[in-house]
């Protein structure tokens, strides 16, 4: 960097200023902003030693900003990657990842990833460049609320909590091939972790498994979180607030369970008082078309998970 030393330590809240003018227009060709300002403050606040989130400094600057999260003993989960547009380019975005990977590899991770969308062409060359490999992609549907939604194929489906059968369907299942085993995380937000038959069983005790069963186990489901948002639709009064619900996975057999499965889920939904739903599907030909025919929405583009094997010598 033609002599300026790159130093990264812990983010401090007086950083703010200087991490929101970099963050607030991160994508000036797209809607929706950054979200980065709006939880800032909240990501360092209190004393969760799961987490570590940082910033790089040039020469005085607040150059670069990270957050990495511990999801698990041997998962980590790396966030909120930012570097100053007069800076990109110079090696902060490393510094900061590297930082960020002896954390967690101090603490027993054996694996970091990160989720960057597909559009997003120079963070997906930024997340190669700072070692990561691709491992998945994913997609969302939106199942619309709806306590009288049936199943439009001529299935004959009951619809269980059986978590033992869950975890048998998931562990031979092509859906679990294609995501590497990976969920939405109970927890953190936005991030993805290994799925385990205690999640299941969780899920079910908490009466947010749903099991499609058919002549054997053809598909399910399980609830991660519920949330209030702000609405983003334009028809609604500005600060007005939704109810998502959103779903861990959903892997089926074929179109027909692809249609008793979604159906429970918007009932399932309704139930829960959700005006929205989000629900974590395979980026595959099949899963895609499935929900497709089975008239439920499908986000315009998928998004992409890449992770880093942090056992790998340094």
């Amino acid at each position: 960097m033609s002599g300026a030393q790159i130093t990264v330590r812990e983010a401090r809240h007086d950083d703010y200023e200087a991490v929101e003018a970099f963050t607030t227009n991160t994508w000036p060709e797209r809607d929706g902003g950054d979200y980065i300002p709006r939880i800032y403050h909240d990501w360092i606040d209190g004393d969760d030693r799961r987490k570590r989130t940082v910033v790089a400094e040039v020469d005085g600057e607040v150059a670069g900003l990270a957050q990495s999260v511990l999801l698990s003993e041997w998962e980590a989960w790396n966030q909120g990657l930012r570097v100053h547009p007069d800076y990109r380019g110079r090696g902060v975005s490393v510094a900061v990842t590297e930082d960020l990977f002896e954390w967690a590899r101090e603490r027993g991770a054996m694996t970091a990833s990160v989720m960057v969308f597909s559009w997003n062409e120079a963070g997906l060359g930024q997340s190669r460049a700072c070692g990561y490999e691709p491992a998945t992609e994913f997609r969302w549907a939106h199942p619309d609320p709806d306590a009288e939604s049936r199943s439009k194929g001529s299935s004959d489906a009951e619809i269980t909590t059986d978590p033992d059968a869950a975890w048998r369907f998931w562990t031979a299942s092509d859906a679990r091939d294609h995501l590497r085993g990976l969920a939405l995380d109970d927890d953190e937000s936005w991030a993805l972790s290994q799925l385990t038959r205690e999640d299941l069983r969780a899920a079910a005790d908490d009466d947010g498994l749903l099991v499609v069963q058919d002549d054997g186990t053809k598909g399910f489901a399980h609830r991660v979180r519920e949330y209030e948002r702000e609405s983003d639709d334009e028809e609604t009064t500005d600060g007005e607030t939704e109810t998502w619900v959103e779903y861990g996975v959903s892997a089926w057999e074929d179109l027909s369970s692809a249609n008793a499965l979604l159906a429970a889920v918007a009932r399932d939904a309704a139930d829960r008082g959700a005006d929205r739903t989000r629900v974590l599907i395979p980026e595959t030909v099949r899963a895609v078309s499935d929900a497709a025919a089975c008239r439920v929405e499908v986000s315009d583009e998928p998004d992409f998970v890449l992770s880093a094997d942090l056992t790998a010598e340094e």
